[in-house]
């Protein structure tokens, strides 16, 4: 067990996760603001990206580039620094570090040697989106991005299509077409979900509908800017009749009205699911 006091007096280096706006400058926090200052370097994703926030803020603190390609070389040198006294504050181009971002292998190695990791709250789009979505906020999943190979991301979709909570993923302009047609066809072409680009920018906009309405409309329409898009849970209606086929006929039909459905229709249900006759499914739920 590790227990991290993170505002002690000590003098000891600390990692601040600074998120940024994921579009509007606005966004930024006094708090951000002023780590960014103070700290000794600033660890960034991009660090031609950063120099345009940083400039916007009248933040002279240097940078140092940290992204997929180099984090190997640059943790180890980061926690020299940061066992020498040094704050570094971690950003990524937009949003939390670590979401869908480079970040976590740098918390798991401060957290190891005992390093200080201070998050401050901020941006994030896939939560933005949520709360606006329409869509049930708790509970929900955060997905990120799907393999991009169709055959991947399908089996993924398999995997998923059962699950109960509201769904959320990143996705690009250019194949957000694509993976739709894929959730409609997997998923059914009933289930709610929302589309939403350009978040806090000028030109943000929200599609909500069917996932077959939205795959049509993507059909004939092309979007711009990164997309969220949230897709409805599912109603366990479907993990049911995968899972209780082997379940006494009564409990199969009990299961699926705790769910929701009439008797009429859950006998109904249980008839197709068993390939039997409804009135043999009847005259066994109305047995005593």
């Amino acid at each position: 067990m590790q227990k991290q006091k993170s505002f002690d007096s000590s003098n000891d280096g600390k990692l601040y996760l600074v998120p940024t706006p994921i579009g509007n400058l606005e966004d930024m926090s006094f708090r951000c603001i002023k780590i960014l200052k103070e700290a000794t370097i600033i660890a960034s994703e991009d660090t031609r990206n950063t120099q345009k926030l940083l400039n916007h803020f009248e933040i002279t603190t240097p940078q140092i580039s940290f992204h997929e390609h180099n984090y190997k070389e640059r943790i180890p040198q980061f926690i020299e620094r940061l066992e020498a006294g040094e704050i570094i504050a971690q950003v990524s181009d937009a949003g939390m570090p670590s979401i869908s971002d480079p970040g976590h292998e740098l918390v798991e190695a401060c957290i190891e040697v005992g390093i200080k990791v201070i998050a401050l709250p901020g941006p994030t789009a896939g939560l933005t989106a949520l709360i606006a979505s329409g869509l049930v906020p708790q509970p929900f999943t955060f997905y990120g991005f799907l393999p991009r190979k169709k055959k991947e991301q399908v089996e993924i979709l398999e995997q998923l299509k059962t699950a109960i909570p509201t769904q959320i993923f990143y996705e690009s302009p250019h194949r957000i077409a694509a993976t739709v047609k894929h959730f409609s066809e997997i998923f059914g072409e009933d289930r709610k979900a929302v589309i939403c680009r350009e978040l806090t920018k000028l030109h943000e906009e929200y599609l909500r509908g069917t996932l077959s309405e939205l795959s049509d409309y993507l059909a004939e329409n092309t979007l711009k800017g990164e997309c969220c898009l949230l897709v409805e849970g599912a109603d366990g209606t479907e993990l049911v009749e995968n899972a209780d086929l082997e379940l006494p006929i009564k409990e199969h039909i009990a299961i699926l009205m705790n769910s929701g459905s009439s008797s009429k229709e859950a006998i109904k249900e249980v008839a197709k699911l068993r390939g039997l006759k409804k009135q043999a499914v009847y005259k066994e739920f109305h047995v005593d």
